[in-house]
C-alpha cells in the first residue's frame, strides 16, 4: 500500500503538469489573445510541433493514466505467481515511464529551440525572425525586443510561455526518471524476483 501511494502520488503529479502544458501551448497560438496570426501562419515555426499540446499534454495524460493503473498492482495479476505479477507490472511501469521521458523530453527540446530562435514578427524590414542570428543572446538584452512591431509584446509572450513549457516538461522528465530509477532498482536488486518459476508458463 505504501509503495502504491508513493508511485500513485508521482503519477498524479503528471496530470496537472500535462494539463498546464496543453493550456500554455494553446496560448502560444494566440499572441495577445488574437486569432489572426495563427490563421495567417504568422507564428514561430516551433509552435506547430505541438510539443505541449500533444506530447507533454495528451500523450503524458495517457502515460499518467497507465502508470496509475500499473501502480495499483494489488488488483491486477498477469501470471499465477504474485511475485511474478508484481515484477511484470513494475517492468511495464519502467517502459511507460521511459516513454514519458521521451515525450516530455521532446517538448523540452522543442521549447528550448523555440525560445532561442525568437518570435516570427513584423519589423521595419517586414515579417521574419528578427533574432534568429543572435543565438539566444537577445534574451538577456530586452532593449532590442522593440524591433518586433507586430504582434505587440510578442517577444515577452514567447519568452514567458516557452519558459513555462520548458519548466513543465522538465518536471515531467524528472518525475518519470525517478520512477524508472525506483522500479529498476526494485527489479534488479531483488525486491521483485526476475526468475520465472517453473510451471508459470
Amino acid at each position: 500500500m505504501g509503495s502504491w501511494k508513493y508511485g500513485g502520488c508521482l503519477s498524479c503529479l503528471l496530470i496537472p503538469l500535462a494539463l498546464w502544458s496543453i493550456i500554455v501551448n494553446i496560448l502560444l497560438y494566440f499572441p495577445n489573445g488574437q486569432t489572426f496570426y495563427a490563421s495567417s501562419n504568422k507564428l514561430t515555426s516551433y509552435v506547430w510541433y505541438f510539443e505541449g499540446l500533444c506530447f507533454s499534454g495528451v500523450m503524458m495524460l495517457i502515460v499518467a493514466a497507465v502508470l496509475l493503473v500499473l501502480d495499483n498492482d494489488n488488483r491486477y495479476k498477469c501470471c499465477q505467481s504474485e511475485n511474478c505479477s508484481k515484477k511484470y507490472m513494475k517492468l511495464l511501469s519502467v517502459i511507460f515511464s521511459a516513454f514519458g521521458i521521451a515525450v516530455s523530453g521532446y517538448c523540452l527540446v522543442i521549447s528550448a529551440l523555440g525560445l532561442v530562435q525568437g518570435p516570427y514578427c513584423r519589423t521595419q524590414d517586414g515579417w521574419h525572425y528578427a533574432f534568429e542570428g543572435t543565438a539566444g543572446r537577445f534574451l538577456t538584452n530586452s532593449s532590442i525586443w522593440s524591433r518586433c512591431l507586430e504582434p505587440a509584446h510578442v517577444v515577452e509572450w514567447n519568452v514567458i510561455l516557452f519558459s513555462i513549457l520548458i519548466t513543465l516538461s522538465g518536471l515531467q522528465v524528472i518525475i518519470c526518471l525517478i520512477r524508472v530509477v525506483i522500479h529498476l532498482s526494485k527489479i534488479l536488486c531483488g525486491t521483485y524476483s526476475v526468475i520465472i518459476q517453473p510451471g508459470i508458463i
